[in-house]
């Protein structure tokens, strides 16, 4: 009965302090959230932040872009395109920033502008490499599928509406 009595309480002891301890703990210093990619072909997705937690989702999707909203330790919960959240592990995350395309098909074009030409029409759920989204523009420099060109930052997933990416 004592030894029951002492699991118990040391394990309400972890789960009281546990939420603090994320909340102080200290993490890389990069601004949160911030977009990022996932560098492995195939990536967990925990449910918690340690392997000790399941496995809520597989990724085998190398590039696929990541927002990652939090950090404990080597850590990251990070949310997908299509919103689901869970834990990646650091390593298994890289800082080379890509976009998934969403909702429809979309044009890239050879310019910043809805009159230039296109060069490549891009099917929702295309990841490519985001090249540079310029100061004051709503366009990105883009590369997908051996092509670059211009996307508008509403027709992809992977950088924030005022973003400078040089």
């Amino acid at each position: 009965m004592r030894r029951t009595i002492y699991l118990f309480s040391l394990f309400a002891l972890t789960m009281i302090t546990y939420g603090p301890v994320l909340a102080q703990t200290k993490g890389t210093g990069l601004p949160l959230p911030r977009y990022v990619s996932l560098r492995a072909t195939e990536v967990n997705m925990r449910t918690g932040p340690g392997v000790q937690y399941p496995v809520e989702w597989v990724y085998r999707r190398q590039f696929l872009p990541m927002e990652v909203i939090a950090e404990y330790g080597t850590w990251r919960k990070v949310r997908d395109w299509q919103g689901a959240q869970g834990w990646v592990h650091q390593s298994m995350l890289s800082g080379r920033r890509t976009f998934v395309v969403t909702e429809k098909v979309r044009t890239v074009r050879r310019s910043p502008d809805t009159g230039s030409g296109g060069v490549a029409r891009l099917e929702p759920g295309v990841i490519g490499r985001v090249l540079g989204c310029p100061a004051e523009s709503t366009w990105c420099r883009i590369e997908a599928e051996g092509r670059d060109g211009w996307l508008r930052r509403v027709e992809l997933w992977g950088v924030y509406r005022h973003e400078i990416l040089k």
